[in-house]
């Protein structure tokens, strides 16, 4: 029992300190022979683990697709809370340049094809 408590206490705290220090994405912990409240516990370390490294891939993968200028991608991962602000944010501002990127577009062809000034 003593043995599992620590290897328990190990790998929850390894996983706190990849995921939530290091950022080091995708990491869970594999507690053997546990069950219970134990396995509970480490289930329960494992799926806030698993969400928060979709939630962050999700984010990434779309910023990085703005920041190559594919205004084509959203945020689209499942969120609450201060994540659900922080995706809104994203996507608003988004769309936001999709709409920028389209006025451009617009008033550089009216300029440039059609000679229309103001």
């Amino acid at each position: 029992m003593v043995d599992q408590l620590r290897t328990f206490a190990a790998e929850v705290t390894r996983v706190a300190r990849e995921v939530g220090t290091e950022g080091k994405l995708g990491g869970q912990a594999h507690v053997k022979g546990v069950d219970g409240t134990w396995k509970e516990l480490t289930d329960n370390v494992n799926t806030m683990a698993a969400n928060l490294t979709a939630q962050v891939r999700d984010i990434a993968s779309v910023s990085k697709a703005v920041a190559k200028g594919d205004l084509s991608k959203k945020i689209s991962v499942e969120v609450k809370g201060e994540m659900m602000d922080l995706k809104n944010t994203i996507n608003t501002m988004v769309d936001q340049l999709q709409e920028f990127a389209t006025e451009v577009s617009r008033v550089s062809l009216e300029v440039g094809t059609e000679g229309k000034l103001g």
